[in-house]
């Protein structure tokens, strides 16, 4: 006879709360000590959960990187960012409205994972593990950032004659938390400025031909 598999819908959605609860935690300290200076007591401390449970939830590498993944979108995983809800209803808005809300959704996700992105990738200068889905995330980086150019590029938005791998390589550089980072952490610039001038620096640098 096979063994039936208990399933509970109140235990899973227990467990989803528990491991949501250890990766806001893992951010928060990742982002404010950094990689090395966060332990796996420490996040288990900062979530309310035993030790046990933390270390349930995956090694401190993987944890890492779900955590940078959650404040990134609200949700894990590595499938594409257009894949993911946030990213998708911008999407399907008219070019218009999409454009503004895309940069809004960018802003307010460098604001969210400025520290562990920076976290993220000072851990992968002497961790192999943490550099090895550094280096996978770098490849994903790119190729949603090309799904942002060739949906441009769709809707009539590029105009003159620029290799659309350049214009790839111009919005990587803009959008990114190192360039966040600079702008918001190191020259001070409030939110509404920081926004101002991506949106103004994407339409000039990335949808303008020369």
């Amino acid at each position: 006879m096979a063994t039936r598999t208990y399933s509970s819908p109140l235990r899973e959605e227990s467990s989803a709360h528990t491991r949501r609860r250890i990766l806001q935690a893992a951010t928060t300290l990742f982002a404010r000590d950094g990689y090395q200076g966060t332990t796996m007591a420490a996040i288990a401390k900062e979530a309310g959960v035993s030790v046990q449970s933390v270390h349930l939830a995956g090694p401190k590498s993987a944890l890492l990187m779900s955590g940078f993944e959650l404040a990134l979108a609200g949700d894990e995983g590595t499938h594409p960012l257009h894949e993911r809800p946030a990213v998708a209803a911008i999407m399907s808005l008219p070019p218009a409205e999409a454009l503004p809300a895309y940069v809004r959704f960018l802003a307010e996700a460098n604001a969210r994972t400025a520290g562990i992105d920076r976290a993220l990738y000072v851990a992968a200068e002497t961790d192999e593990a943490v550099a090895e889905l550094v280096a996978d995330l770098n490849t994903r980086r790119h190729a949603d950032i090309r799904m942002a150019i060739t949906w441009c590029e769709q809707h009539g938005l590029l105009h003159g004659d620029v290799d659309p791998e350049e214009r790839t390589e111009v919005l990587t550089h803009l959008v990114s938390p190192e360039t966040y980072r600079f702008f918001a952490r190191e020259r001070g610039w409030d939110d509404e400025q920081y926004r101002r001038w991506l949106g103004d620096a994407i339409e000039r640098l990335v949808l303008r031909g020369p």
